[in-house]
């Protein structure tokens, strides 16, 4: 069975690769800022776990009807989002590399809490069939004699830029990080065992995914 995944996340396609998923990735175009400004607008200030899950289920939805290939989506959608918490202030990603150094400087020898939303619709036939969704998190604690210099290479990398709270466990930023309480897979940006329970929940083995090859 195929999988659609909703994102141009690098980390979520490693994820699902990994996993033994090699799915179709189709870009949502969400505005995410939007959309979170419009549901605040309607419901009042959102909390992490809630900004999270809507913006998983805006970006698998926004691909439902999509063609892949001239033809229509015939699986599974998946859309995932990530936010990064701590002192009671929510962190996307800084995109700019003042904020992100900014950031570094901030949560160093501190602890805070990775959110990930997940969306699945099942979309087998051409159609949507069903949907899933649910959110986790893990706390992360970083390292305390972190370094400016080391910050401000780390930043110039370019690799905390794009990326929820700023920083990776799987790349350049995995020194920096103390322990991991939680799934590490959802700091990644996407909970391996909490997608599993999604897809089972719609009738679908998780093995029935597995379409990548082993490595010999």
């Amino acid at each position: 069975m195929r999988v659609y995944l909703a994102s141009t996340s690098p980390a979520r396609l490693m994820l699902l690769r990994q996993a033994g998923i090699e799915p179709v990735v189709v870009p949502s175009q969400v505005d995410e800022p939007a959309a979170v400004a419009a549901a605040e607008a309607e419901h009042g200030i959102l909390t992490p776990e809630h900004t999270v899950q809507l913006l998983a289920r805006a970006k698998a939805e926004a691909v439902v009807g999509t063609q892949v290939d001239g033809a229509p989506i015939d699986g599974l959608i998946v859309g995932g989002d990530s936010v990064f918490h701590i002192d009671d202030t929510v962190f996307g990603k800084p995109h700019l590399p003042e904020l992100a150094t900014e950031r570094w400087g901030r949560q160093r020898g501190r602890t805070g809490v990775l959110h990930s939303g997940h969306w699945v619709i099942d979309h087998r036939g051409g159609r949507v069939r069903g949907a899933a969704g649910a959110t986790a998190a893990a706390s992360v604690t970083f390292v305390d004699d972190m370094t400016d210099a080391e910050i401000e290479a780390y930043v110039a990398s370019g690799e905390p830029l794009e990326v929820a709270g700023a920083f990776t466990i799987d790349s350049l930023g995995g020194p920096f990080i103390e322990r991991i309480d939680g799934d590490p897979s959802t700091v990644v940006g996407m909970s391996l065992p909490t997608l599993r329970r999604l897809v089972r929940s719609l009738g679908v083995e998780w093995t029935a995914l597995w379409n990548r090859p082993r490595a010999s």
